[in-house]
């Protein structure tokens, strides 16, 4: 867009869409950067739905349990939480009067709540891709507990989709090492351990995701779904 466009936007009350990721290692198959690749595809298919514009992706974010594989770039969350605090207080001085956030990397969350409360005063959502219903029924109908954690079929489909099928190594056809639910509750919202332990422990870069069940067709179908519920979400979030 230029800037007359943008313009153009603001005096119609438009709002903005931010997608906010990761630059990460994805498994054996997965696209480093899969969680802002994510993010931005379906910000990008909401906004066409709802009205919106969206603002460039924020992929740098605290990644720091997977920098022991190479091409992970991780920033501390105080200076994510910097950065995430000034491009919402630059958009919301030059008029978006509503900023909804789409995430698509867990380590993000925490910070970027603390972001939000910090700023009572203006409208802000945020939303993970992964929220909404209708995403989820089709992750538990074609993956159940092999979605996982990390490098998850559901976010390699959406990849597949939108970007490419990079070639699969014959030891990714296997299963990974299956997750304890006592493991899931204590490292929900990515709590994972110092680099050289989570590489040591999912050598692969998998974390209890079966990443080979993916397809490009279960891709366009997730970016659909969720396509279709983000734009319901911000429709509702902007006219309140």
């Amino acid at each position: 867009m230029t800037w007359l466009e943008v313009e153009a936007h603001l005096g119609a009350a438009g709002g903005i869409v931010l997608p906010v990721g990761s630059t990460e290692q994805h498994g054996p198959m997965g696209l480093i950067g899969t969680d802002a690749l994510c993010a931005t595809t379906i910000a990008e298919r909401a906004a066409a739905r709802c009205g919106a514009i969206v603002a460039p992706t924020l992929a740098l974010t605290p990644a720091p349990f997977n920098t022991g594989f190479p091409g992970t770039i991780s920033i501390s969350v105080p200076l994510f939480k910097a950065l995430a605090g000034e491009m919402i207080d630059g958009l919301a001085a030059q008029g978006f009067a509503h900023v909804y956030l789409l995430n698509g990397h867990g380590a993000n969350l925490a910070p970027l709540s603390e972001v939000i409360a910090a700023r009572p005063d203006l409208r802000i959502r945020l939303k993970s891709w992964w929220d909404f219903e209708a995403v989820n029924v089709l992750r538990r109908e074609w993956y159940g507990e092999w979605e996982g954690m990390h490098a998850t079929p559901s976010e390699i489909a959406i990849t597949m989709a939108a970007h490419r099928r990079p070639p699969v190594p014959a030891e990714a056809l296997s299963p990974p090492r299956a997750l304890s639910v006592d493991y899931v509750r204590a490292h929900s919202g990515d709590r994972h351990g110092p680099p050289d332990e989570h590489r040591r422990d999912f050598p692969d870069g998998r974390v209890g995701s079966h990443s080979a069940l993916a397809t490009p067709e279960q891709g366009a179908e997730l970016i659909e779904a969720a396509a279709m519920a983000v734009a319901e979400d911000y429709r509702a979030f902007t006219a309140s």
